[in-house]
């Protein structure tokens, strides 16, 4: 099936003509444009004003489309504008008080002079301001913009609309005030000191859009030095509902996880954590393959086993990639009863529907992972009960609550519903109790 990608939004006369709107409706998709929404601006005598959203593969199209909408006789082209463009203007993040300033004792409460006594109060006891300031529902969102999405390295300044998207899912899915921190370097310890040096202000670390090997160098870094939840979220975010859909798709099919074997293909930051994830959750047998040979070695002396493409796919009961490889596994490769999942976007390494028709018992493409679904509830989780750290154990619950919560033929619950989110994070602050974890973080 073919992506659309794109959303336009047109807004066009049509003059009052049998068949006039069949027509622009027939040009646009002759031009390679789907319609979406269609609503009517204003219903006039001779013509009617209507607003209609048209998604489209790529840029190339939209031009075309526009261009085939603008030589139609009996519509005027009024206006273009681009949805996702006008969600982003002014940016998507602004603070907002959570107190009232309606008059002078409510300047002298939360301002000069009462804010000194809690100042003092802080200052005596540095563990008061998990109460007392907003550190213990909030985290530092920190990239250096060497990674982005699928877009490479493409700078911090650029990485801020995905920083902003994420603390807009953390407010909205738990709650939690997240701020994106941009960090104008490639170099790791430099990328370290920045992150500790700051890290007084947050009550967890989440590191994001870093390119590999310098995440894996800088997570393990600051999980020494900082006593309070750090995560990679492009690593266990990722892996964990990566984990969450593995689970209900075996359970769909009768696979058992546990006496199976799993074949990672690719181990970059994503590839890596979910095989690691699998071996900690005590999948059988994790076969992994990559093109660099280090990654290969540092998986194999945690318990996988180097192996190749081929070998993979005639072995695996389970078969996850994360290539970023379009069309690497091709039809003839799948194994009767596999269950698959292609995870690369925006074009995964084999269709879900040409691995079902070569006898896949499931398979799956990278929509199906949403790391929205874990990294919401996993901090929300940890910070509730002051938990030094976010670990492998959290993450499987995490995955487990995930997997319990899908229904149907889906593998993921919806990541719009608020009692996901909550069920995530209520289990996760439980484990972390059952870990000993809760009440040791430290800013």
């Amino acid at each position: 099936m073919r992506k659309y990608s794109i959303d336009t939004a047109i807004r066009v006369r049509l003059i009052h003509r049998a068949g006039a709107l069949a027509d622009l409706a027939a040009t646009i998709g002759a031009a390679g444009g789907l319609i979406g929404d269609v609503s009517i601006v204003s219903f006039g005598e001779d013509d009617t004003v209507r607003d209609i959203v048209v998604e489209t593969p790529d840029e190339a199209h939209t031009e075309r489309m526009l261009a085939a909408v603008r030589a139609l006789a009996n519509v005027e082209l009024i206006e273009v504008r681009d949805p996702v463009f006008e969600r982003h203007r002014g940016g998507k993040l602004q603070q907002t008080s959570r107190v009232k300033v309606n008059d002078v004792t409510d300047l002298r409460y939360i301002y000069t002079p009462g804010v000194a006594r809690v100042s003092l109060a802080i200052a005596r006891d540095p563990d008061a301001a998990w109460e007392l300031t907003g550190i213990g529902n909030s985290v530092g969102i920190f990239t250096n913009g060497t990674r982005v999405l699928g877009l490479g390295d493409i700078g911090p300044l650029a990485s801020m609309p995905v920083m902003e998207g994420k603390a807009v899912l953390y407010s909205k899915f738990a709650g939690v005030s997240a701020t994106p921190i941009l960090v104008d370097t490639k170099d790791s310890n430099e990328f370290v000191e920045t992150v500790v040096r700051l890290s007084k202000t947050f009550g967890g670390i989440h590191l994001e859009d870093i390119r590999i090997p310098e995440c894996f160098a800088i997570e393990r870094e600051l999980k020494a030095r900082l006593q309070k939840p750090v995560m990679h979220d492009d690593q266990h975010g990722t892996a964990t509902v990566a984990l969450a859909a593995i689970l209900r798709a075996c359970a769909q099919t009768g696979v058992d996880p546990r006496r199976s074997k799993l074949g990672q293909i690719g181990l970059g930051a994503a590839g890596s954590a979910i095989a690691r994830l699998a071996l900690a959750y005590g999948v059988a047998d994790v076969l992994v393959t990559d093109i660099s040979k280090d990654a290969m070695r540092a998986l194999a002396a945690e318990g996988a086993r180097a192996s190749t493409l081929d070998e993979i796919m005639a072995q695996a009961d389970i078969v996850v990639a994360t290539t970023g490889r379009p069309g690497l596994i091709h039809p003839e490769m799948v194994r009767q009863g596999q269950v698959i999942f292609a995870l690369s976007n925006p074009e995964p390494e084999i269709s879900p529907s040409d691995a079902r028709a070569a006898g896949a018992a499931f398979a799956a493409d990278g929509r199906t992972v949403n790391n929205a679904l874990a990294f919401p509830g996993l901090f929300r989780g940890a910070l509730s009960v002051r938990s030094s750290a976010i670990t492998v154990e959290m993450m499987i619950a995490a995955a487990e609550v995930l997997a319990a919560l899908s229904t149907g033929d889906s593998v993921t619950p919806d990541p719009l519903n608020p009692a996901v989110h909550e069920a995530v994070w209520t289990r996760v602050a439980a484990k972390a109790k059952e870990l000993g974890l809760a009440g040791k973080a430290k800013l």
